[in-house]
Order: structure tokens, then C-alpha cells, then sequence
């Protein structure tokens, strides 16, 4: 066997080819495929970026670009010959366009490495997964606005330690998910500002001596500029960590809408029911009804925290600049891009047909003396109490309420004015 034929990317440092084991672990294809339409619009830019430098003709600039646009129309209708023994998505082109232009498509490689490579493309893939994430949370937002506009009187109990606390509204209740969900969506979007910095042109690490024009590709690909520092430029990951980050944290938000949802449709609550098309049946129940959509979507969020821990677990020992650990960058972005897309879709759906029972609602915002802290208000801006003394006035008239079994609102005058005197009839307006 020849070096030449030991490998076909580096062959001439090489005397064998890698194991088969080393070559299961080395190939990343089956992850980064999806990265193909951002390595081929880079790839684009960088060519005419070289020709427009005069570094390689404009008629040799041409022919890479006409060739990387066969290929995309390839990867398009699903046509393109992927192959493993080319390890990523970015050699399978590169592989590819010499198979269709010829030797000429060595020269695209000319003024960049696979790291400044890698890190551009993974960035625009980020930039436009949050784009299509921001566009989800909105529309869910929009579902939920609406139906807190549809039950902004609608009276329900309000908790705390999971206890009646005070009388709220549906609306909202609902409208508190909104604002989480706008915190979101902002953090998502300051991350895309943050990661909008070009790689292209840092090369392996310590830039290039080519003549390259480094703001030419960073507008062509939509970013601000280029990255100032090379070494920084290829070994950050900071962008991914943020991303996964924004996208735990979103789905933290989702989960605990939906252990609201499990709770409420309980028997015990009856606050709400899901449509039969976002819930399922027991094999051996047949009464049963289970809010599974939510229950599935709570279940993700730990892959959603998972993947954080991971890439931050990954990066944490590293030193400058790329290393062969960062490829398992990108498997834990897609999976959270993936399971938060999916997620906000199917709680989307569920809540957007979900029936609210208010008139148990209300009635539950009756159970476990809900205005008693509207009690205490009253005896301090009617009466002057000290709120300290109002409190214990009121934890006593709730005793009382207790030990007779009635509501609060059920209370005698008299027998309230027995703790308190200064209490009038004014008292059932907050009761």
C-alpha cells in the first residue's frame, strides 16, 4: 500500500489506514449531514472571496462555484453519495466536488482549514435554528395571549407550596407562561446577536498569509463582521453552551406548564381537559384518559438540561485551540433544536383545544379561606392595624371559620366582631 492509499484526506503523512474501531469513532457524518446548506453557502462565498482576491483565477472561482451548486441541488432531491470513509459532511463536498470539477476543487480549500470551516457553518446552522425557535415561541405566545384574553375574569385559586392561596384569574395565571416565554425568546435572540461574529479566515488557528478579505465573507454569510482574534475564532463554543442554555431553560418553563396541566386534569382538580387528540388511553383501563402530551413534553426537559451538562462537561478541560473532543459539539445542539421545536409544538396544540372548567374553578377559589389575605388588607387600610396585628385577627377569624366549616364569607358579623370589634359589614365586599 502507498501513502497515497493509506488516506484519502492526509495520505501523504500517513502509512496506514485508520482502524476499523478508530474509524467508527472518528466519523461524524451521521451527526453533521444537517450542516450541508451552511458548508455549501460558505464554501460559495469563500470561493468567490479567492477569486475576487486574485489568489485563484475567476474563471477556477467559477467552476468551484458551479460545481458546489450541482451538489447542493444534489443534497436537495436527497441524490448526493454520502460516504463514511470521508468522516464529516464538509469532506463529503469537498470529496464530491473533485469527483465532478475535477482537481481544480483542491484549490477551495486554499486560505481555510476544517476548523474556522467547522466553526463558521455551525454558527449560521445555531443563528437560523434560533430564528426557527423564536417563530415557534411566538406562536405559542399568541395561544396563550388569546386565551388569557378569553379568561381574564374567570376566577380560579391561586397557589402557593401548591396550597389555595388567593383568588387570581385564569387569565392571569396564563399570561405568567407568556412573559416566561418572552424571556425566552429574548434570550435566544441575545444569542444570536452574540454568536454573529464571522470564524471564516482564522484558518486552522493563526489566520492565514493569503491576501484574503475576511469582512467580504462575513456580509456575504449575514454576520456583523469577522472574529477578532483567530485562536478564539475556531476553539469558542461559548455560543452552543448559550443556546443550549436558552434552550433548557425554555423547556424547564414548558415543563412546568405541564405539570399545571397533569395536575388540573386530574379527577381531584377538574380544572381542565384535554382534546382526545393530545391525550391517550390505558391498555387495561378503559376509563382512562391521560394527558401524555404533557407528561412527554415534562419527560424532555431532562435531555434539554442533559445536553447542557454534556457540551459544558466536554469543553470545561480544554485548552486552546480546536480539539477532537469539540466534534461532539453539534449532536447536543441539534437534539435540543429537535426536542424544544417539538415541544413547544405539542403543548401549541394541546392548550390551544384544551376546555377549561371555570365554574369549578371558581368554585375551588372558595375552598381554603383564598381571601383571607384580602381579610388582613382590609383590617390594615380600614381600621389601622399594624399588619402583624391583622394577621393574627385574621388567622384567628380563619379558625373560627374552620371549626364551624364554612367559608369565610359564611362568617356571622358578630362572631368576627368578637376577635376584632372594629370590623363592620364593609368585610364581605373583599369576602
Amino acid at each position: 500500500m502507498t501513502k497515497k492509499d493509506a488516506n484519502k484526506m492526509w495520505g501523504g503523512r500517513f502509512d496506514s489506514k485508520p482502524t476499523d474501531i478508530m474509524q467508527q469513532i472518528n466519523v461524524s457524518i451521521d451527526v453533521d449531514a444537517r450542516l450541508w446548506p451552511h458548508d455549501i453557502a460558505l464554501s460559495k462565498a469563500h470561493a468567490e472571496m479567492l477569486g475576487k482576491q486574485k489568489i485563484i483565477t475567476k474563471k477556477e472561482a467559477d467552476t468551484l462555484i458551479d460545481g458546489l451548486n450541482k451538489i447542493e441541488k444534489e443534497l436537495q432531491s436527497s441524490k448526493f453519495p454520502f460516504r463514511p470513509e470521508f468522516e464529516d459532511i464538509h469532506m463529503n463536498i469537498e470529496a464530491r466536488l473533485k469527483e465532478l470539477v475535477g482537481d481544480v476543487a483542491g484549490k477551495l480549500h486554499t486560505a481555510r482549514s476544517r476548523n474556522d470551516q467547522v466553526a463558521t457553518g455551525f454558527r449560521m446552522w445555531t443563528r437560523d435554528a434560533i430564528s426557527d425557535l423564536v417563530a415557534e415561541i411566538e406562536g405559542f405566545q399568541t395561544t396563550i395571549k388569546t386565551l388569557s384574553k378569553k379568561h381574564a375574569k374567570d376566577v380560579m385559586p391561586g397557589f402557593t407550596h401548591l396550597q389555595p392561596a388567593q383568588p387570581v384569574t385564569l387569565g392571569k395565571h396564563l399570561d405568567a407562561y407568556w412573559h416566561m416565554l418572552n424571556r425566552d425568546k429574548s434570550r435566544l435572540q441575545d444569542c444570536s446577536k452574540r454568536l454573529n461574529k464571522c470564524p471564516l479566515g482564522a484558518a486552522a488557528l493563526a489566520g492565514t498569509p493569503f491576501p484574503i478579505d475576511r469582512d467580504f465573507t462575513a456580509k456575504k454569510l449575514g454576520f456583523d463582521g469577522p472574529m477578532e482574534n483567530t485562536m478564539d475564532a475556531v476553539s469558542a463554543r461559548d455560543f452552543v453552551a448559550e443556546f443550549l442554555f436558552a434552550c433548557a431553560q425554555a423547556g424547564l418553563h414548558l415543563s412546568r406548564l405541564t405539570e399545571e396541566i397533569i395536575i388540573w386534569s386530574s379527577t381531584q382538580f377538574n380544572f381542565v381537559a384535554l382534546s382526545d387528540q393530545w391525550s391517550t388511553g390505558s391498555s387495561i383501563m378503559p376509563q382512562k384518559k391521560n394527558p401524555d402530551s404533557a407528561e412527554l413534553v415534562r419527560g424532555k426537559t431532562g435531555r434539554l438540561t442533559g445536553n447542557l451538562v454534556q457540551l459544558m462537561t466536554m469543553m470545561k478541560g480544554l485548552p486552546l485551540t480546536y480539539n477532537r473532543d469539540m466534534q461532539e459539539d453539534k449532536e447536543s445542539a441539534f437534539d435540543s433544536y429537535d426536542t424544544l421545536k417539538l415541544c413547544l409544538q405539542v403543548m401549541n396544540g394541546a392548550l390551544d383545544t384544551a376546555k377549561f372548567n371555570t365554574d369549578q374553578m371558581l368554585q375551588a377559589s372558595e375552598d381554603g379561606y383564598t381571601t383571607a389575605t384580602a381579610l388582613a388588607d382590609w383590617l390594615v387600610m380600614e381600621l389601622g392595624l399594624p399588619f402583624r396585628d391583622a394577621h393574627h385577627v385574621t388567622g384567628k377569624i380563619v379558625k373560627l371559620a374552620e371549626k364551624k366549616s364554612c367559608k369565610l364569607s359564611e362568617l356571622d358579623l358578630k362572631d368576627m366582631q368578637k376577635i376584632e370589634a372594629g370590623i363592620t359589614n364593609d368585610i364581605f365586599k373583599v369576602l
